[in-house]
């Protein structure tokens, strides 16, 4: 690897000059401890937990004893070549089905099993084989994911100044990295320089904790002076520090370097999975690896997750075990008794030789011998190709979603991957669904849409719901449901609201610009020069261009500014001003330059504005200021932040724009904008420089209480206030977001949002995407601020806590209003309380009783441990969704799944039904022939059952059966609860479908002996033997079922008519085949000869098959017409066409399939149309009012 540049870029700028609580020094101490305000954690180090030694730029000596740290190689699989086989076939044997042939397998090579051993043996091992190799194909899938992050490179040093690129796998702890731009750290990093003079880095770290907004990371002074690839040709250092752990927040350690020892913190280290960006490169020294890098240590083992239905199966398969025993049980008692009393008088059938089964010596012995018989015998009750068939269902219903043209995305080319299939149908049973925020709900774009200036709105954008409000007015029918999709596809010019009230949209267009999508003349081209408060519509644009953090980017293909911003808000923000005509091209070390088109005569006009002091945005301020000096030195603090902030901070002549603004804030928070207010100040010479001076001493402080004093010093300045006006912005939600999350509360699924981004965004996020709406009630838990290592202020917050969500609950207790909707909104410190053992269920209880629950600040293992106490908690079914990761352990702790509701219990209880119809025939002709072991059935019938001649219409079955289509589903989201509700796979329906197959059984097997039992069926008068009635009751078997599938599908294609009349074609054809062979003994032309000819098999087969469906036919009958469940309803109403003839009723139909939520796109666009009647009201009738989008 070649040196890269010769210098620092950007004029060697010191940016940490620029931040006031993100960048701060430790210093260093030649004592024992490190010193600054790490040291109280230096102390630590050597002691317990805290025994890692790194030597720096010297990797061999960690990979040998006594050190010997892991590689830098990471597995997310389940198995490796080693475990495969005992782990996939552990998987495969805890299954009981699959145990229990396991167990016949072996019995068949011994003289008690009636079947051959091949006949046992090879379905088994075709299941169990075909399973595994499906978990193997998928398992296989992971590690190659997992070999191409492993195989990603970076520059390592390989000694004498020179770096080499290698593979990540390659790297070892104490190797010296060089990272570029936009690059993933391989390991978790000590920064030791950056390509910024003074060594500070901007890190996005998306993957790990969701954030989107840029975090600024400063080395240590002493290792600035690194800053070639030369300068790493002598260097040597040791650090010591904490054990690997999976706190994303804290790091304790030390640097022992020129025989100084620096404390470190987490401003130093850069985490695994995060990226580089604003910053050409860094250098960084490996401090944990592979597997002890932070957020492997957040990941958990890939569970080997068992579906409710699959666990569910285990039980019915434990009560046909039962009725197996129990029926083997009356074999082998009844074969005793025979052999005892009766066998002795059978002189033809004595056996030439004395053997223990069958000896009338010895009955006791001999019913024991024979119950293996007959457990073997009965065997087909449990039905050995049920959980393959499944696994092929599965992996079919997979492809399928990885081949939908509607989970395509355009703009990436990228197609669903369903990366497993274990868990399909629990997508039709989710109760709770858990998702991460950042780059699941949002796409991390804003658009500038409105503002609010000296008290006037500007801005005639509309916003998606105020669009569908109006529209919904528009239609006049209250009952009518929202169709949300029509906001996104609107075409209209004008609504008609009310009788001469109109709301006029425009034509849906996207804005040209990104970031951007304001329409008003009256601010555009210089417009608004001519407007009454020019002057502070001045103020409103410079401080868009220059409160901020943001460095600009010039495009060498095209010329064109960027900007690389902390937030998108700051980034929106920038766009806006320079489509006003302030544009922010340059930043020096200390000042900043605006490019200004409409404020001089003489044409565009370049400002330079030094900065004095920069008081960044952080969570608890809620706000950010600079102060600068403009070119006729006046100095100016221009702050923004959230309203309720600014506003307090007003000075009384401030707030002229007070009531305006905060009703244009009202509204723009109604339509679904984020906002933020905007003011100034003005500071005297004196009065600033006294400030500065106390700025400064608490800057340069050291200790636990820096942070407080800046804070407190900061707010001293930020008052006196004078507002100038606000922002409206709108967050950009991924495709379809609104859509979904709307659809998904009427069909009744509680959303719960897990972020670790802060709580203002958090909950910007969630009026975005309408899990939080203007006029909700929020409760919000959080700790006071203190020392949380102290025992005294654990027990404080902990009891300060409890209050909160005790309070809580009271409140939701005591609401009368059952329209009233309540959110609660947690923090990650208080969630770390409200997870322990004594606090988590008074959390979850409240958690339950709000509409939307927004957890912010939270860690990859808490999102884990959240998600295990929502599905132990409430005992439903719990899905994950997430895109990082940060997000690993939530979903494997979640019932995850994506596939289609219902079909499955369908598909497993029609198993079970033909199993029972057909095993249970075998035990009737044991009874029948005096218990002897002798099956009516040739051997290979048997084998073919459940493989061949019945296995392909159930599979069709689970693939492509639809009650109703995906765009009725849509329309009638309630629909979904018959999942939850478990309408298809309770016991109600296993057992009326196993009582099916024991009337099949009877109907099958007595129809069939009554009518061959002395009837002549050739021509020569001989009657049927065994092998003729045998085959003929298979042949019965055979139409019964299929055609008791044919009456359970409500949706069919061509697959479904092949795979149902050809697998009754397959047997005529089988059995011609079969009957042709010399092998097939007593079934030799048993068909051609025998049956065939015979009208009496054909009446057989037809009267049998009728008597066998007619039964279920009248029930579906009576149940459509008396008791019909809601898919019922809706087939009925498509097939006679209603929903194109008789509307009224449609939309009736679909508003009562909409669940009362009171979240999402739906609630809040009622919530809507209550404001607009208001106003309706109280204005003229004649009144027009005009939006644009």
């Amino acid at each position: 690897m070649g040196r890269t540049g010769g210098g620092r870029r950007r004029d060697r700028l010191r940016w940490s000059k620029l931040y006031t609580f993100s960048c701060f020094r430790t210093p260093a101490t030649s004592g024992d401890a490190a010193g600054g305000p790490s040291a109280h954690g230096g102390s630590a180090v050597g002691g317990p937990g805290f025994t890692r030694v790194v030597h720096c730029n010297n990797s061999a000596v960690h990979r040998r004893k006594p050190l010997k740290y892991p590689t830098n190689y990471i597995s997310t699989t389940k198995y490796n070549v080693l475990t495969f086989l005992p782990k996939a076939i552990f998987e495969q044997f805890r299954r009981v089905a699959n145990l229990y042939f396991l167990l016949t397998a072996i019995l068949s090579l011994t003289p008690v099993c009636p079947f051959s051993a091949v006949s046992m043996i090879a379905p088994l091992a075709f299941v169990v084989g075909l399973s595994m190799i499906k978990e193997g194909v998928e398992d296989w899938r992971r590690f190659m994911q997992d070999m191409k992050v492993n195989n990603r490179k970076v520059g390592v040093h390989k000694g004498d100044g020179e770096f080499e690129y290698r593979h990540w796998e390659d790297l070892a702890v104490g190797d010296v990295v060089k990272v570029e731009k936009d690059q993933f750290f391989p390991a978790d990093l000590l920064l030791l320089s950056s390509s910024y003079e003074d060594g500070i880095c901007y890190v996005e770290t998306m993957n790990l904790d969701g954030e989107t907004n840029l975090k600024v990371k400063r080395s240590l002074e002493v290792t600035l002076p690194l800053e070639e690839d030369e300068s790493f040709k002598d260097f040597r250092g040791i650090i010591r520090c904490e054990d690997p752990n999976p706190n994303l927040y804290t790091f304790v350690g030390n640097l022992e370097y020129e025989r100084q020892i620096y404390a470190i913190d987490p401003f130093q280290i850069l985490l695994r999975d995060s990226k580089l960006r604003n910053t050409s490169f860094i250098y960084g020294v490996v401090i944990f690896t592979g597997h002890d890098s932070k957020v492997m240590q957040n990941s958990t083992e890939s569970p080997s997750k068992r579906s409710t239905i699959e666990k569910k199966m285990d039980m019915i398969i434990y009560i046909l075990f039962s009725v197996l025993v129990l029926i083997s049980l009356i074999s082998s008692i009844g074969f005793a008794v025979r052999i005892k009393f009766d066998l002795p008088k059978w002189w033809y059938l004595q056996p030439e030789k004395a053997n223990k089964l069958d000896d009338p010596t010895r009955p006791a012995l001999s019913g024991i011998f024979h119950l293996i018989t007959a457990l073997i015998l009965y065997g087909y009750l449990i039905p050995i190709s049920l959980y393959v068939s499944i696994e092929l269902v599965k992996v079919l219903q997979a492809h399928f979603i990885n081949q939908d043209i509607h989970m395509f995305d355009e703009d990436t080319g990228n197609t669903a991957q369903a990366r497993t299939s274990n868990l399909n149908e629990e997508l039709g049973q989710v109760h709770t669904i858990l998702s991460d925020k950042t780059g699941t709900l949002t796409c991390n774009q804003m658009d500038f849409l409105k503002c609010s200036i000296a008290g006037v709105s500007y801005g005639v954008g509309s916003s998606e719901v105020e669009i569908a409000a109006a529209k919904h007015m528009a239609s006049g029918n209250d009952d009518q449901d929202i169709q949300v999709q029509d906001v996104w596809e609107n075409n209209e010019d004008e609504i008609q609201l009310v009788e001469g009230v109109t709301f006029s949209v425009g034509r849906t267009r996207k804005s040209s610009v990104k970031g951007f999508s304001f329409e008003d003349d009256r601010l555009m081209q210089g417009n608004w020069t001519n407007e009454p408060n020019s002057s502070t519509i001045l103020l409103f644009f410079r401080i868009l261009a220059l409160c901020h953090t943001a460095i600009p980017e010039v495009n060498e293909a095209t010329g064109a500014l960027t900007y690389e911003a902390e937030s998108p808000d700051e980034g929106a923000f920038l766009v806006a001003a320079r489509e006003f005509g302030f544009e922010f091209f340059k930043r020096t070390q200390s000042s900043v330059f605006v490019r200004e088109n409409f404020t001089a005569s003489n044409g565009p006009t370049e400002r330079e504005f030094k900065v004095l002091n920069l008081l960044e945005f952080n969570s608890k301020r809620k706000r950010m200021s600079v102060i600068l000096k403009d070119e006729d030195g006046q100095i100016l603090l221009l702050c923004k932040g959230a309203d309720s902030i600014i506003f307090e901070r007003l000075a009384k002549n401030g707030r002229v724009f007070e009531a305006d603004t905060t009703k244009h804030l009202n509204d723009y928070g109604e339509a679904g904008l984020r906002t933020l207010a905007l003011s100034y100040r003005v500071l005297d010479e004196s009065e600033y420089s006294a400030w500065n001076a106390e700025f400064l001493r608490a800057k340069t402080s050291i200790g636990p209480d820096r942070e407080l004093q800046l804070e407190h010093v900061s707010d001293l300045i930020e008052r006196e206030l004078i507002l100038v006006g606000a922002t409206a912005v709108e967050d950009k939600l991924q495709k379809g977001v609104p859509q979904c999350i709307d659809r998904l509360a009427q069909a009744g699924l509680k959303i719960w949002v897990l972020t670790g981004d802060k709580m203002e965004t958090a909950i910007n996020i969630g009026y975005a995407c309408s899990l939080l709406r203007q006029g909700m009630r929020r409760i919000c838990l959080s700790i006071p601020t203190g020392d949380q290592v102290a025992q005294d202020a654990k027990k404080a917050a902990k009891e300060s806590l409890m209050l909160q969500i005790a309070n809580g609950s009271q409140m939701v207790k005591l609401e009368k209003d059952p329209d009233a909707a309540f959110a609660l909104v947690i923090d990650g410190k208080a969630l770390t309380f409200a997870l322990e053992d004594d606090m988590k269920h008074m959390f979850l209880n409240l958690a339950i009783e709000c509409a939307s629950v927004i957890c912010c600040r939270v860690s990859p293992k808490q999102k884990a441990l959240v998600t295990r106490l929502v599905k132990e908690g409430i005992g439903k079914t719990t899905l994950a969704i997430g895109d990082g990761a940060n997000d690993v352990g939530m979903i494997q702790e979640a019932d995850i799944g994506v596939g289609i509701s219902g079909v499955e219990g369908m598909q497993i209880c029609y198993f079970f039904y033909k199993n029972i119809a057909f095993g249970l025939t075998i035990f009737y002709f044991e009874a029948f022939a005096g218990f002897s072991g002798q099956s009516v059935y040739d051997d290979w019938f048997m084998l073919l059952f459940n493989v061949v001649l019945t296995s392909l219409p159930v599979i069709s079955l689970g693939v492509f059966e639809q009650d109703v289509s995906s765009e009725i589903c849509l329309q009638f989201p309630a629909l979904y609860q018959q999942g939850p509700k478990n309408l298809f796979f309770d016991w109600y329906r296993i057992l009326g479908w196993m009582a099916n197959g024991l009337y099949s059984s009877l109907a099958i097997f007595f129809l069939n002996i009554c009518i061959f039992y002395d009837q002549a069926i050739r021509s020569g008068g001989q009657t049927a033997d065994m092998a003729a009635v045998g085959t003929t009751m298979f042949t019965c078997i055979i139409w019964a079922v299929n055609m008791q599938i044919a009456l359970t599908m409500s949706h069919f294609t061509w697959i479904q008519h092949l795979f149902v009349w050809g697998s009754v074609g397959t047997w005529y054809l089988f059995i011609i085949v079969y009957g042709s062979a010399l092998r097939s003994r007593d079934n030799y032309q048993i068909l051609l000869e025998v049956l065939g000819p015979a009208p009496l098999y054909w009446a057989a087969t037809l009267l049998v098959t009728a008597a066998c469906n007619i039964p279920y036919l009248i029930h579906i009958s009576y149940q459509r017409s008396c008791n019909p469940l809601d898919h019922h309803v809706i087939q009925e109403i498509k097939y006679l066409k209603k929903d194109v003839e008789d509307q009224t009723m449609w939309k009736r139909e679909r508003s009562k399939a909409r669940q009362r939520t009171k979240i999402g796109f739906t609630a809040r666009v009622d919530a809507k149309i209550k404001q607009i009647r208001g106003k309706l009201h109280k204005k003229a009738p004649s009144l027009t009012i005009h939006t644009v989008s």
